[in-house]
């Protein structure tokens, strides 16, 4: 290489030193306030997920002082004394007040239960959640209604329709129409929706009822 070349080289290389450095004195501040928000926004997070954890904990360990008291009236108080401070937490204690009162006031409960489930801000999980729990507790009396709301958490897209349905195969029991209760549990036996547990349970309750057993409460008693 000659020294013209050499020299050409050299210049071309300080001007392309002169230009990233203006470029990073004109515009360098961009990348400064980039490493600022993102090391803010990391801090941030941190800080939220902490706080979120402290949380959950105080809310839970005041759950479990409170459930661990021998008194029901000391239950009861104490947990509505606990403050909800996130999202859903208000409806969790709902469900626990509710577990608790069924023990002494069942249909008590189940209003409870309906109440929260008509919120509009519940999530769709626990709304059905708390009008299948509130079934189970304390039926409807207006039939109409109570077969309305069974067959809307019996949709196939429900998050709990398999308890649903065997919800309303017991409904047909208690009817008297144990020709249709059964054939409600036998195709009910074959869908996806039902957990192995719940499959052994309809599985039992079909071999009682084809053996000439008759639903007493909400079970099957022999004759």
């Amino acid at each position: 290489m000659s020294q013209s070349d050499s020299f050409i080289d050299e210049v071309t290389e300080e001007l392309r030193r002169d230009q990233l450095f203006r470029a990073l004195k004109r515009w360098g501040w961009i990348g400064v306030l980039a490493v600022v928000l993102l090391v803010g926004a990391a801090a941030y997070r941190e800080i939220s997920l902490s706080r979120a954890t402290q949380s959950a904990q105080s809310f839970g360990d005041a759950v479990i002082s409170a459930l661990d008291l021998p008194d029901a009236d000391a239950r009861a108080a104490a947990l509505s004394d606990i403050l909800p401070q996130a999202d859903n937490q208000d409806v969790i204690l709902t469900f626990i007040r509710a577990s608790d009162l069924s023990q002494s006031d069942a249909p008590a409960a189940a209003e409870a239960l309906r109440a929260i489930a008509d919120r509009p801000d519940i999530l769709p999980r626990y709304r059905d959640l708390a009008l299948l729990r509130a079934h189970m507790l304390s039926p409807l009396e207006d039939e109409g209604l109570r077969a309305a709301t069974l067959a809307r958490l019996a949709q196939d897209e429900a998050p709990f329709a398999g308890l649903a349905r065997e919800m309303q195969a017991l409904e047909l029991l208690n009817v008297g129409d144990i020709s249709g209760a059964l054939d409600a549990l036998r195709a009910l036996s074959e869908q996806s929706v039902v957990t192995l547990s719940q499959r052994d349970r309809i599985t039992a309750l079909i071999l009682a009822l084809e053996s000439g057993a008759t639903l007493t409460g909400q079970g099957a008693a022999s004759e």
